[in-house]
């Protein structure tokens, strides 16, 4: 079928709304309408030519929808189901899928690479050329055809527009407090990047029974929309919040610190290790340039104190038992996924949204898909 994209050809250029082909579910593929797709920084990686993926690319990550073909084989779907795209495929029979950690899945390897797992062929082309889409999905488009293992089916209680964010920034950021993060009641929690992840790394921690939730960004608006789902204290920078975790532990400083900085520097690792207590952790989330060699780091400190520096995809989390159980926190009202998008846009505006992101104007800007696009 013919359908719309946001392309990029090229680091550093614009994204392109152009028509694309997007061909039928082959066997274990499932086609869905997409209801929307959230922007995240992961994808503005690509244009800044930091995550390497071979161009034309099509963007987008983290959408939710409604299921319109299957593919020979396919038992786990059926036209109308809901459903949430996971970023990280799980294919369920890998060693890491086997060993319950779904979201280091060695499907994962193929993300950047534009072929399909079900047959390792481009299933989004223009002409003779084949597209990548991002992390095999290509949710900005209101169509993809993608495997049945970046695929989740939820409930239809959970309006699809909200249930987009649980593919990425929502399971990413509260499974990096509380998953991965291990946040326990009576913690002290320090969150630094108050973006479309770090939001949900604030509910997380407020959810997992912090006692004191921190979070750090420059932007005043974040930090009191940080304020609203959770935090106990704000500061603008880690050099401002340290001494003040300093004197809210008595000296213990924090027991994890979760980096969702929408771009990662080696540089912000010594500052965050600062923060953290004995044995304590530091969670980095945030993407950096897959080049970037240097990080400063104290080792004494590191050895002596016994602290870990803990990288985290998908909170750490497989995403078929994160998702659900995601849309029952959403039930019981611990998730707040109602005030996560502060606007929306349509796919042609898809710049102009990135450049929003870029000003500092969203925690999370979405895409959203209707009549006018299917």
């Amino acid at each position: 079928m013919k359908t719309k994209a946001a392309v990029l050809h090229g680091p550093n250029q614009e994204w392109q709304i152009e028509e694309v082909e997007l061909g039928d579910p082959v066997a274990g593929e499932v086609q869905v309408r997409l209801a929307a797709s959230g922007l995240c920084h992961s994808d503005h990686h690509l244009r800044t030519g930091q995550s390497p993926a071979p161009f034309p690319v099509v963007g987008g990550h983290e959408g939710a929808g409604v299921v319109v073909k299957v593919g020979e084989g396919v038992t786990r779907f059926a036209e109308g189901d809901h459903v949430v795209t996971a970023f990280i495929p799980a294919c369920g029979v890998c060693e890491p899928c086997s060993r319950g950690a779904q979201n280091i899945c060695d499907e994962g390897a193929g993300l950047l690479t534009g072929l399909s797992i079900s047959d390792k062929t481009h299933r989004i082309t223009q002409g003779d050329t084949g597209l990548t889409p991002m992390c095999l999905l290509g949710t900005f488009s209101p169509y993809i055809t993608v495997n049945e293992a970046s695929l989740v089916k939820i409930e239809d209680d959970i309006p699809l527009q909200a249930a987009a964010l649980l593919g990425c920034g929502v399971a990413t950021g509260w499974g990096s407090a509380s998953e991965i993060g291990g946040t326990r009641p009576g913690d002290t929690v320090v969150v630094v990047g108050i973006g479309g992840v770090g939001i949900n790394s604030v509910q997380g921690a407020k959810a997992a029974g912090a006692r004191h939730v921190i979070a750090i960004d420059p932007v005043a608006f974040k930090r009191d929309m940080a304020e609203k789902l959770g935090a106990t204290h704000t500061f603008e920078s880690m050099e401002a919040a340290t001494p003040v975790v300093n004197e809210l532990t008595w000296g213990k400083m924090a027991h994890t610190v979760v980096l969702t900085v929408g771009e990662m520097k080696g540089e912000y690792i010594a500052p965050a290790a600062a923060m953290t207590a004995k044995g304590g952790q530091v969670i980095v989330v945030g993407m950096g340039d897959y080049a970037a060699m240097d990080v400063k780091l104290n080792l004494f400190e590191l050895t002596l104190l016994q602290k870990r520096i803990q990288g985290a995809i998908f909170g750490g989390a497989g995403p078929r038992t994160q998702i659900p159980k995601l849309c029952n926190e959403y039930r019981a009202g611990q998730l707040n996924l109602a005030d996560l998008v502060t606007q929306t846009y349509r796919l042609e505006d898809i710049n102009r949204a990135y450049d929003d992101m870029l000003d500092g104007n969203n925690i999370r800007g979405m895409v959203v898909f209707d009549e006018a696009d299917w």
